[in-house]
């Protein structure tokens, strides 16, 4: 029986096939589920060089793959695996979000600006042990977030392949129990080298009855913190 990872890569490259055909859909700056989408995103996205683009975010730097927390510097070469979890790249995750796959992707870096509708989590990204008050208060954010299903997918990321902190934030939520935890390892750099679109983080957070992994349109302006421990957001369903 095919595992859910299995299930994500083959719906991933069946719609990465149809992003880079330039469907209807794109061409009008809707996504397939018919949000919005800002069409010279769109355009930028089913033009660009996603394979070229992969190779890069796969790239391996010969930092080994760990179990254990990351303690040292949070800026440098990272692992191209990681154990318990899968690597998504950018080809991958585009077309999940855009066909309203149901996950969560959380923002483990705290910056002004984030990928659409990414949870602020900045916090999950701190060193330390399994057992400390972030692993205990993440086990109840995500239990919330999940509403208990641990097969629901989380993606993770931070700045780029050399960010350590989306690293540590998708090792925490493997060692609780989640079964689908991709790690977004190119993050923000390949977001924007795929030329898409970033939005300010004050408006990550989900208004009431949006599904999880909506795509929204980018919008501009603002800035704010990352979100402090203990202030979880609501479920987004």
């Amino acid at each position: 029986m095919d595992t859910l990872i299995d299930t994500l890569h083959r719906w991933a490259a069946t719609a990465v096939v149809a992003l880079l055909a330039g469907p209807c859909a794109l061409a009008q700056g809707l996504s397939p589920n018919g949000l919005p989408l800002n069409p010279d995103s769109a355009t930028r996205a089913s033009n660009g060089p996603l394979d070229q683009l992969m190779a890069w975010e796969r790239q391996d730097m010969g930092v080994r793959a760990a179990q254990e927390l990351h303690t040292g510097a949070m800026h440098g070469p990272t692992p191209n695996t990681i154990p318990g979890g899968q690597v998504i790249t950018t080809k991958g995750l585009l077309p999940l979000l855009q066909q309203g796959m149901a996950m969560h992707v959380l923002d483990a870096l705290g910056g002004p600006q984030t990928l659409p509708n990414a949870i602020p989590a900045a916090w999950t990204a701190q060193p330390g042990a399994f057992d400390d008050q972030t692993q205990a208060q993440m086990a109840r954010m995500l239990r919330q977030l999940t509403r208990g299903n641990t097969a629901v997918p989380l993606v993770f990321y931070c700045g780029g392949p050399q960010c350590w902190l989306s690293y540590n934030a998708s090792l925490r939520a493997i060692q609780l129990g989640y079964r689908n935890v991709l790690w977004y390892r190119g993050g923000l750099e390949a977001w924007q080298r795929a030329g898409l679109d970033l939005v300010p983080a004050r408006q990550q957070q989900p208004s009431p009855g949006q599904q999880p992994g909506a795509y929204p349109a980018p919008h501009g302006g603002g800035h704010a913190s990352p979100q402090p421990p203990g202030a979880f957001p609501a479920p987004s369903m």
